[in-house]
This record gives structure tokens, C-alpha cells and sequence, in this order.
């Protein structure tokens, strides 16, 4: 799986749907060329084979495969259908960033503590079929609707499918070293705040440590450790600025055992001490004591 190229979509904001149907050809029909069309057109197989190409790749498609052709570019027919071949088709946008990138780096685009990365395959076998054909029958049912409630309806049931082909790759056998280094990510925000060695981190994921180190190398260009460290900075900013805590209780929270240890790191990383970070942002540098007064009491 890690050969095939990842389509990666960074949200939010979320690809929406546009339109789905579900088509037929006869032995001897194809698959209409387009150029430059303007929108993502996710192809499903029921049943058949389906030949088409996109610029200079082409593909034979079999039942239960799935293939994603860009907005930007051709595509066309390689050759007519030789049997009765049933296909489900879904157009779609995003408005947000996306890319296409090949092998096993992760591109340009990564989720962060309030973003996600939407890692769907240029192509892929389902292993499970079935729920992608529910799933497309419920689309294309709501697809048909023209109240508020369809809308919502057909973008829920479009979202299912973007989850189930992005959740599909990340459990191919190989363990693809993006879903490695993804995993390994997830895991890392989850436990910032305590004490996460390698081997624990090996552990965990039931992989050995160098492979892991080496995935998260290759996909985010660091170790994991450096990994963890820049995600408490980030929290650490994060507390200084939507909290009046001292900085000692932000090293605590942040997974810092030591507060010199979070004050020098911060200092190295981020140019200026948490003091001065949170007073140039917030115009405070030290925390506020409330004071109340005695007919706070009464109230």
C-alpha cells in the first residue's frame, strides 16, 4: 500500500460532495473522457471491469476496487468495457489544501492538535465491500433529495465513505510507515503529559522502537522524542496564553519534570522565556490574584 499515491486533504475545512449516481455500461461502452473537470470523481466497481487512464497511468479496474481522479487533470477511456460492468460514482471538492504525493513521505501537509490530515489512496482494494456498497446506496438515495435535511444527509453518508477509505490503507499488513509515524503521533499527543520513552512507545504499538524512530524520520522528518517535545511547546503556549497558571504548574502539565528544564527548552525553541511569551501576547507576565471582597460574600 505504501506504493500507491495518497491523495491528502488537510481539514477543516472538510471535502464536501457533490453529486453521485450509480452507472451501467453495456459490453462495448466507456467511460467518457474529460479534461481538466473541476472536481475529484471517486470511482467504486460493482461488478465488471472498468479500463481507464488519467495523463500517462492507467488502471484495470475489478470489482470492489476503488480509484480517485484528480480535478486537474484528463482522463479517459483506455478501452471499452468487455462484459456488463456497474460502477458508483462521487464528485466532490474540497476547499481547503490538498495534494498527491508518491512513496512514503508524508508531503507537505500534516494535522496538528486542531487539524487533521485526510490520507485517502489514489486506488485500493476493499477488503469489505459490502459496507462501501451500503454506504454508496445511501448516498446516491439522499443524492436524489432536495430538502435541508437531504443535504445534510448526503454530506454525513460522504463523510462515512472518506473515513472508511482513509481508516482502509492504515490497516494494510505492511504497516505503511505514514500510518506508522501517524499512529505513533496520536499516541504521543494522547500521553504528552507523562513520561513516554521509546520503548514505551515500542511497546505500545507493538512495533520495535528504531522502525518506529525511523518511520516518524522519514514521514516528519524527526525523531520521536523531538516529536514529543515540540507538542508539549505547543501546549505549553497554548496554557500561557488561555491561563493565568504559574510557570511551574504549566511545566507540570505539560509533561516537563523539572521547571528549569521547560523554561530553558521553551527559551531554546521558541526565542523568549514563558514569561515574556505570554506578556507579549497577552500583556501580562505575571499571574492575576483575585481578591475578594467582603460583600462578595453576601451576594
Amino acid at each position: 500500500m505504501s506504493s500507491v499515491p495518497l491523495l491528502t486533504f488537510l481539514s477543516p475545512p472538510l471535502p464536501y460532495f457533490i453529486e453521485s449516481n450509480r452507472t451501467t455500461y453495456k459490453p462495448g461502452w466507456e467511460h467518457p473522457n474529460r479534461n481538466n473537470m473541476g472536481v475529484f470523481d471517486l470511482l467504486f466497481i460493482h461488478s465488471g471491469t472498468l479500463h481507464i487512464g488519467e495523463e500517462d497511468r492507467t488502471w484495470s479496474l475489478g470489482a470492489g476496487q476503488i480509484l480517485i481522479l484528480r480535478p486537474d487533470r484528463g482522463h479517459y477511456s483506455v478501452k471499452p468495457c468487455t462484459e456488463e460492468t456497474v460502477i458508483d460514482w462521487v464528485h466532490f471538492q474540497t476547499a481547503g489544501a490538498w495534494e498527491e504525493i508518491e512513496g512514503t513521505h508524508a508531503g507537505s501537509l500534516r494535522g496538528d492538535y486542531y487539524s487533521y490530515a485526510i490520507r485517502l489512496p489514489k486506488t485500493m482494494t476493499l477488503p469489505y465491500p459490502e459496507e462501501a456498497i451500503s454506504l454508496f446506496s445511501k448516498l446516491h438515495e439522499a443524492a436524489m433529495g432536495t430538502s435541508h435535511a437531504a443535504f445534510w444527509q448526503r454530506q454525513q453518508w460522504f463523510l462515512h465513505l472518506l473515513q472508511l477509505f482513509d481508516e482502509g490503507w492504515r490497516t494494510d499488513a505492511a504497516k505503511a510507515p505514514i500510518a506508522v509515524a501517524e499512529e505513533a503521533a496520536a499516541y504521543l499527543k494522547l500521553h504528552y503529559r507523562t513520561a513516554v520513552t521509546n520503548g514505551k512507545l515500542g511497546d505500545a504499538l507493538g512495533l520495535h522502537p528504531n522502525y518506529i524512530a525511523r518511520c516518524m524520520g522519514e514521514v516528519f522528518d524527526c525523531t520521536p522524542q523531538q516529536y514529543l517535545l515540540s507538542y508539549r511547546l505547543d501546549q505549553a503556549k497554548l496554557l500561557l496564553l488561555k491561563t493565568n497558571w504559574p510557570i511551574a504548574r504549566i511545566a507540570e502539565e505539560t509533561g516537563f519534570k523539572q521547571t528549569p528544564h521547560f523554561s530553558r527548552s521553551f527559551s531554546e525553541h521558541v526565542g523568549v522565556t514563558p514569561l515574556l511569551y505570554r506578556k507579549k501576547y497577552t500583556g501580562n507576565s505575571l499571574p492575576r490574584t483575585i481578591v475578594r471582597k467582603p460583600s462578595d460574600d453576601k451576594k
